[in-house]
């Protein structure tokens, strides 16, 4: 089996050298792109198995790039910036980035990141099939929560895509009804206890799922926060809705 293709996209010839070096140093085939034209060239010749990905390049910028690879594929991406921008990170996270460091990174960092993000993809890639004729699915609100499929569906057959982080938080809360869970456990059941943002942007995914999922999003009744706990996930939140 062929070592990982991990793609750097960067516009500094500098640092894209550098990180390509490091990591094709460390057990993984490297391809470098200095902007979203020759990345998408790359694209269209082979699937990188993760993108390391700066968010402030001229053209495409990372943002349009990062939207485009977690709405057409399911490549991993971590972000890079030289902002450090709050901003750039909650909507880097909010459009479904697996992870983020801010430039300039320490390569030993970014090189277990890129380990991390690529076991957790693989076990989310290996999960076994389902059997025949059988379905695994979780009401949440609106939607149903296919287990198998990691999409939510709606009444009328409608699916919706959810990145990994948004699917592993849901598993967390269908394995746990009825449960408060701290953000700490959320961490621990999200497989994400090993990656910094995560531990900034929980609330973040939160608020995206719920945009999803609620009957209303403004006033959450399927995962309410419990002041000064975490969250708790309502099975019967719907049920009581359709009935007003």
């Amino acid at each position: 089996m062929s070592e990982p293709l991990i793609a750097v996209v960067d516009d500094e010839e500098p640092t894209r050298a550098m990180i390509g070096d490091y990591v094709g140093m460390n057990g993984f085939r490297t391809v470098t792109c200095d902007g979203g034209a020759s990345f998408r060239e790359l694209l269209a010749r082979e699937t990188p198995d993760l993108v390391v990905l700066d968010l402030n390049m001229p053209g495409e910028d990372g943002l349009s790039i990062v939207r485009f690879l977690k709405t057409e594929t399911r490549i991993p991406v971590i972000m890079l910036t030289a902002t450090a921008s709050l901003v750039d990170r909650v909507v880097g996270l909010e459009l479904g980035a697996d992870d983020y460091l801010a430039k300039p990174c320490e390569l030993r960092e970014l090189l277990a990141r890129i380990r991390s993000v690529l076991r957790r993809a693989a076990s989310a890639n290996s999960a076994p099939a389902p059997e025949a004729d059988t379905t695994r699915r979780v009401r949440f609100g609106t939607k149903w929560l296919d287990l198998d499929a990691q999409l939510l569906w709606d009444d009328d057959g409608g699916s919706v895509q959810l990145v990994q982080s948004e699917f592993s938080l849901l598993k967390a809360f269908a394995e746990n009804p009825r449960r408060v869970l701290t953000r700490e456990r959320l961490l621990d059941l999200a497989s994400a206890r090993d990656s910094d943002p995560f531990d900034r942007a929980i609330d973040v995914r939160i608020t995206r799922i719920r945009r999803k999922v609620e009957p209303d999003p403004a006033h959450p009744t399927v995962i309410r926060t419990v002041r000064g706990a975490g969250y708790i996930f309502s099975p019967e939140a719907t049920t009581a809705t359709k009935s007003t």
